[in-house]
């Protein structure tokens, strides 16, 4: 049997809000209908699908949908870009192997750039190349591996994947993309239809952050994609144009498009294989002529609805149409919150001397939530503003460490990262064991690494920011402008007379070299 083409499309990957529902089946009509489930949320979908859309927004007919698959794919099959992923689904003849190939891509793609992928891609292959590899593996060697690609909960549940796989599902994967929705924990509706698609064959659509500009550019859609209107219409039209024949190729042709042409900001529509069908590009070419015939700032309708009312995909009159973005209109970005703040004091601690060379103590963090079961120093939660943290870090070193020297903990600086929810600010402390017996046993749940072993460990790209500071000020270090850059907050506020013995363990760096 003829094994499908194979193409895997790099760029980031954004998900569609909303896009962790069923799969649909084939179109009928102008839309395509979601399979039978239950409750409410069956009502709801079939609610959303019911409501009345201009076909302004939807393709007219087969003739249209047969153009732009035919137009995308011959641009796909000159213009794809050369990827690991690809090579390796389009060579493996074995079903298993090629659906873990792709699943693994597909994972390490989401919300991450492709050129960062290549090389997280190909040490991992090269370490796991089955499902079996991956199942037999530590969770520590895969936080390992993973450091730094971030959203660390990827690779965990990528690795619980594969072990419900070969434990429970006999080494196969599941050949639909309903069956690996189901049976796959962390396979949303994106991720099942990309591997079903690409790997078995399997007519369904795929909608990630890409293809929701794609196609909100192709059929002007200017309302929230985010929304549950919008979003279900998305992967209705996905499901529509999706080739049959080529299905596998065709959603990571239609990924590659926003990837490399219609991309966020500066889209090179002159390259745009589909521009004859694209409403924005449509828009355009004849704003000039609509803005000589209509009032400023008037919603534009002329195409779509113009007896029934404001449409529901179209641009929001709160949002009118900015001719100096062009198709970049489209999509509108939904409101965001911006990341909640947090603040933190941690504390690199060295034992100069160590047998071996000298060591840093690292802690695990709790297997479940943020950064989960990756090693880091020792760390306390701090307010913004108020007194330094000095009894809380205190305590927290010697937890790990037991008894401390008499001698300063210097602050270094602080650093701030941000993760996809939390702004995350580290004051940043150093003390190096200098005149202790230097030990390299540490209680359950800690570790005193090298230098060397820090840098291959589990840690988040936050603690090697975190590193790269203390190492900036380590005596004769090379002190680069932005490590040098580093003060004590302002909000701090100045020890009382009675706290200044317990707080000379912290002393500013600066305190240091004026000695």
């Amino acid at each position: 049997m003829r094994k499908p083409r194979v193409a895997v499309a790099g760029g980031r990957r954004k998900r569609a809000a909303s896009q962790e529902g069923g799969e649909r089946c084939p179109r009928s009509g102008s839309r395509a209908k979601p399979p039978p489930a239950d409750g409410l949320a069956a009502q709801q979908e079939e609610a959303v699908l019911q409501a009345p859309v201009c076909p302004y927004h939807l393709f007219r007919d087969a003739a249209e949908v047969t153009a732009f698959r035919g137009s995308l794919l011959s641009w796909y099959d000159r213009e794809k870009r050369d990827l690991p992923w690809r090579r390796r689904a389009e060579d493996e003849v074995d079903l298993d192997k090629r659906a873990y190939a792709v699943w693994v891509s597909e994972v390490m793609l989401q919300q991450t750039q492709v050129a960062t992928v290549i090389n997280y891609y190909t040490r991992w292959m090269q370490k796991w190349p089955t499902l079996q590899d991956l199942a037999s593996a530590s969770l520590e060697e895969v936080n390992q591996l993973w450091a730094g690609l971030g959203y660390y909960s990827r690779g965990r549940r990528l690795q619980e994947g594969a072990q419900k796989v070969v434990g429970e599902l006999g080494g196969h994967m599941p050949r639909t993309a309903e069956a690996l929705q189901k049976l796959l924990p962390g396979v949303g509706r994106y991720t099942a239809g990309a591997i079903a698609s690409i790997a078995f064959g399997q007519a369904t659509a795929v909608v990630d952050g890409n293809v929701v500009r794609v196609l909100c550019r192709v059929r002007a859609i200017g309302a929230d994609p985010s929304s549950t209107l919008v979003s279900q219409q998305l992967w209705s039209l996905a499901q529509q144009l999706v080739d049959p024949a080529r299905p596998g190729d065709f959603n990571q042709a239609a990924m590659e498009l926003g990837a490399t042409v219609c991309t966020p900001q500066r889209p090179l529509c002159s390259s745009c294989p589909v521009q004859s069908l694209c409403r924005a590009h449509q828009r355009v070419t004849r704003e000039p002529l609509s803005a000589s015939r209509s009032l400023p700032g008037g919603p534009d309708v002329e195409e779509c609805a113009p007896n029934t009312g404001q449409c529901q995909l179209c641009l929001p009159h709160t949002e009118p149409w900015n001719c100096t973005l062009g198709v970049a209109n489209f999509p509108r970005k939904p409101s965001r919150r911006p990341p909640r703040e947090e603040h933190s004091a941690t504390c690199v601690l060295e034992q100069p001397r160590a047998t071996g060379g000298a060591r840093v103590l690292l802690v695990q963090r709790p297997h479940s939530g943020l950064l989960a079961g990756l090693w880091e120093f020792p760390a306390v939660t701090v307010a913004p503003s108020g007194q330094h943290p000095s009894e809380a870090l205190l305590q927290e070193l010697r937890k790990w460490a037991g008894p401390l020297p008499a001698t300063r903990l210097q602050h270094l600086g602080e650093v701030v990262h941000t993760f996809s929810h939390i702004k995350l600010t580290y004051q940043v402390f150093g003390l190096a064991l200098e005149g202790q017996t230097p030990g390299t046993t540490a209680p359950p749940g800690a570790r005193w690494l090298t230098r060397e072993e820090f840098h291959t460990a589990a840690v988040s790209t936050a603690m090697k920011k975190v590193f790269r500071v203390y190492e900036a000020h380590r005596p004769g270090a090379c002190r680069s402008s932005r490590s040098s850059q580093v003060s004590t907050p302002s909000s701090w506020k100045k020890p009382s007379r009675g706290q200044q013995v317990l707080d000379n363990y912290f002393q500013p760096l600066s305190s240091h070299a004026a000695q």
